[in-house]
């Protein structure tokens, strides 16, 4: 007999390990007829070996192992690559943190090579918490095959994916602008770029025109906009958020079709402090309605005006150092007094100098967003600096014909939209990192600067021949690559490239893909551009499913700082695996998922309700039998239910081959609970309890079998979403019966046929359905006591009569009743008391009269009435507000909405409930 209650916190672990044991993660063994669609692949995106298991990763992981799991109960041959990210910053600000804790020296007094041990030791030691993490899941990865972004293999292949694209010119070298953190001393991508609003200003400054240039600008305008004053000025003004960079200004810039400025355009203003000549030009990206509609172009300090200086041919002038300190060596013509001062005090001390030389004219106090270092929290410099970029435009191309030609498609097919559009307005891919920990570019540098790009440093020495005489002393770069650089290799790198290997020849490419949304540039894109290129044209994956954004139960993004975090780890502690991976499946469907702990343990006693079930079948002796089939039982409920179980797997397979983990977890939400539990096992009762003749005892002996068999189907549907409770109660059950040739995981899927869904059965058990659901709601309408027996009348069309009387005794147990009549519609309107209802085409009535007090049941009906009006009065004021639908957020605005709805719902059924009061005959 199963324990009364399933205990995660002991089961979980001999399950894993039991799995583990099996050999059931690793792929099957190739058949001779195996083809292309026997086989069934996906990577797992890589954790950063740093990171402990959050709820995305809960997420994004539950969704794989369904997948994994149900494609090998299928029969294919399913692998699940896991691995880790070496995550370049993270792992080396992690070392560093560790460094200092202990006392020890920093990175740069303890040299590179003795602080990339360090990392390795700590790696050793600390690397495998979120593996381990990802098993308590219940995560199905073939760990055999388990890879990092920095292992040798990988490294090999980055390496010779690095000098085989600048072979191609699709890797070179360039002074372009990048994030660049003055913390870390690194550039960063924009992914590791937080934006923070903070409070700030707009410093107005007055530019001198240079030459004794003047022009007349407008100060006075009519009703309709046109200029009526004019005054003449020497100067004109822009508006900087970050003074600091002007000493780097190398134009002004204005609208080539403003009016106040067109003549302006090709002359020349004097730049304060440094008396630096710099042009006026005339570009679109300055906005004649915000400001004085003149913007400074400081191209080596902004990304924007790094376009405008390109289109213009303005240089771009470093003024600041990789410390973010002001520096002249670009700019001669700064004064020595700012070399070496602080950004953010050169920003203090130049607005004191202009207040002082008076061309500050106005400072606007704002809030605005700053770029922050996501690990340092140091406020991002845009600088130009010597770095690798990839020429991701000419990438980019077959990346976008393979998803327009549907070679790789979207789920949902909307995310499509931002790939394309990232990808039709790529910019060169800054590849280069100042770091220590990562993959070292593999170029070297001669004594006059020529750059050798190999894979060893042996072949870079064989190319240094050509140009010089004898051996010469050849540097490696001191970058190391974007860890995104390695990711974009994850498909086939970690299957063995560049071997021609059994993996990729039996597993790539890949099925399908599952990850954020988030990432779809900064990986997706990547992914699809080094495959098409290094695969012989082959997309990396077949299919991206696009997860959501786990937020907290208000749609608010989970922070620390706001103490709405849900720990997974916390949740498998308390609730276990189960119910974490259910509630992940069922509210997978949206953008935003709105999860509550409160949510979670409700889908905890879903796994309770089923553990129940499976106690009281063993209660009533249900048990497996040898040579059972299901095709032959003769009892209506168990033709009936035979028929539900076949649609719920079309359901349920359906639902997850399409990437609809909703629909799947509902399906199977809605046939154990709604159908098994609360109605097959409550029509069952009376069978099992039957009488002990020859045809009670027939049905009994079906009736258990069918029990039983159902619930071995139902384990085995809902195993991929729920592997824990399904795998314990497989052994538990299993030890009654036949015995059992293995583990739940290695069962195959059930396919059940079509002839199993039995359309009289389905008619008569759904007539009995509805007719103890109709009741049922009568009695919560009318607040009938719980213990009230009362009377039924009923008028049907025969065959639904028949139903009445073969099922009285389950009718009046289901629906609590006392006597139930089959009466004519003329009997049915003489009945005193009685309350109306309709099933279908038939009519019910239920003698309440003695059961409630009218006069006080009007009055709850009519004050709850009332209330509803209210809340619909307010919430119509509130959408009917212009000022709040466009300035609400659109969740609030949204929960209004749904407000509104389920207030209207609940008044129209309380009116009709009313209604049946006032139909009561006397």
């Amino acid at each position: 007999m199963l324990e009364k209650t399933f205990e995660p916190k002991a089961a979980e672990p001999r399950i894993y390990a039991q799995w583990e044991d099996s050999g059931l993660f690793a792929p099957r063994a190739a058949k001779p007829t195996d083809g292309a669609s026997d086989a069934y692949s996906i990577v797992i995106p890589p954790p950063n070996v740093t990171g402990s298991l959050h709820i995305g990763h809960a997420l994004n992981n539950t969704l794989q192992d369904i997948l994994a799991r149900y494609h090998r109960m299928k029969g294919k041959a399913v692998l699940w690559l896991p691995g880790t990210d070496h995550a370049g910053i993270a792992t080396q600000m992690v070392v560093e943190r560790k460094l200092a804790a202990e006392g020890n020296i920093g990175r740069r007094d303890l040299g590179r090579d003795a602080f990339i041990e360090k990392v390795w030791e700590w790696k050793a030691e600390s690397g495998g918490t979120i593996v381990r993490q990802l098993r308590r899941l219940g995560s199905s990865c073939d760990w055999s095959r388990e890879r990092f972004t920095l292992d040798e293999g990988l490294n090999a292949a980055v390496r010779k994916v690095f000098v085989q694209l600048h072979k191609d010119g699709l890797i070179y070298r360039d002074k372009r602008l990048v994030n660049w953190d003055p913390h870390f001393q690194t550039a960063i991508s924009d992914l590791e770029v937080e934006q923070k609003e903070v409070d700030g200003a707009y410093w107005h400054f007055a530019y001198r025109l240079s030459d004794g240039v003047t022009y007349q600008h407008p100060v006075a305008f009519d009703e309709d906009g046109k200029a009526t004053e004019f005054e003449t000025r020497d100067f004109i003004v822009v508006a900087t958020t970050r003074p600091e960079t002007m000493l780097g200004d190398t134009g002004v810039a204005v609208h080539p079709e403003d009016e106040r400025y067109k003549g302006l355009v090709g002359k020349f203003v004097t730049l304060p402090i440094t008396g630096r000549r710099i042009p006026i030009v005339a570009d679109d990206y300055a906005d004649p309605t915000k400001g004085s509609g003149a913007v400074k172009i400081t191209p080596a300090h902004d990304f924007n005006d790094f376009g405008v200086g390109k289109r213009a041919g303005l240089e771009a002038l470093n003024v600041m150092d990789a410390f973010g300190r002001i520096t002249a060596a670009d700019t001669p013509d700064v004064p020595a007094e700012y070399e070496g001062m602080d950004r953010f005090a050169a920003r203090k001390a130049i607005v004191a100098r202009a207040e002082e030389e008076g061309w500050l004219r106005e400072i606007e106090k704002t809030r605005h967003m700053v770029p922050h270092g996501d690990r340092s929290g140091v406020v991002i410099e845009p600088w130009m600096t010597d770095q690798w970029y990839v020429d991701a435009k000419v990438m980019a191309q077959p990346a976008l014909k393979a998803v327009e030609d549907g070679a790789t498609v979207f789920e949902p097919k909307s995310y499509e939209k931002i790939y394309f559009e990232w990808l039709r307005n790529i910019e060169p891919w800054c590849i280069s990192r100042q770091l220590w920990w990562g993959h070292r570019i593999p170029a070297w540098y001669g004594p006059n600067g020529e750059i050798y790009v190999a894979e060893t440093e042996e072949d870079a020495r064989e190319q240094a021949l050509s140009d010089y005489d004898s051996e010469v002393v050849l540097t490696q770069d001191e970058d190391v690559l974007d860890t995104w650089f390695s990711s974009a290799l994850w498909p086939f790198s970690t299957m063995g490239w560049p071997e021609k290997t059994e993996d990729l020849e039996r597993f790539y490419p890949t099925s399908d893909l599952v990850t954020a949304a988030d990432i779809i540039f900064f990986w997706v894109a990547r992914m699809m551009m080094m495959g098409l290129h290094f695969m012989d044209g082959e997309v990396p994956f077949k299919r991206v499913i696009i997860n959501g954004l786990v937020r907290d139960e208000k749609g608010q993004k989970m922070s620390k700082s706001k103490g709405n975090v849900i720990d997974p780890l916390n949740i498998i502690d308390e609730l276990g695996a189960d119910p974490l991976r259910f509630t992940m499946a069922i509210l997978s469907g949206t953008r935003d998922i709105k999860l509550s702990k409160q949510r979670i343990e409700g889908y905890r006693n879903f796994g309770t309700k089923l553990w129940n079930a499976a106690r009281f079948s063993q209660m009533n002796e249900a048990r497996r039998v040898e040579g059972f089939d299901p095709a032959t039982v003769q009892q209506t409920i168990n033709r009936w239910i035979r028929g539900e179980l076949t649609k719920a797997e079309r359901q349920v397979s359906d639902a997850i081959e399409g990437g609809r983990f909703d629909d799947a977890a509902g399906a199977l939400y809605r046939f154990i609970w709604n159908v098994f539990c609360d109605w097959y096992l409550e029509l069952a009762k009376p069978v099992f309890n039957g009488p002990e003749t020859e045809d009670g005892e027939a049905a009994k002996a079906e009736t258990r079998a069918m029990t039983a068999w159902t619930i071995d189907q139902t384990l085995k549907l809902l195993h991929p979403v729920m592997p824990y409770i399904t795998e314990e109660l497989w052994a538990e059950l299993g030890k009654e019966g036949p015995a059992r040739d293995g583990l739940l995981m290695g069962e195959t899927w059930p396919v059940l046929p079509d002839a199993f869904v039995d359309v009289d059965a389905e008619a008569e058990i759904g007539w009995l359905v509805d007719l103890v659901t109709a009741i049922r709601q009568v009695r919560a309408e009318l607040n009938v006591p719980p213990g009230a027996k009362v009377p039924l009348f009923m008028h049907a069309e025969q065959k639904n009569d028949r139903v009445l009387l073969e099922h009285y005794l389950t009718i009046q147990h289901l629906a609590r009743l006392g006597a139930i009549e089959v009466s004519s519609l003329e009997e049915l309107s003489r009945v005193s008391g009685g309350v109306p209802f309709v099933v279908g085409e038939d009519t019910g009535v239920l003698r309440l009269a003695n059961f409630i007090d009218l006069t006080a049941e009007r009055a709850r009906l009519e004050k709850e009435i009332a209330a509803f009006d209210a809340d619909i009065g307010h919430v119509n004021k509130k959408l009917g507000n212009p000022n709040f639908v466009a300035r609400a957020a659109a969740e609030v605005v949204e929960e209004q909405r749904a407000k509104l709805a389920e207030a209207e719902e609940g008044k129209a059924r309380l009116q009709a409930a009313l209604a049946r009061l006032d139909a009561m005959k006397g």
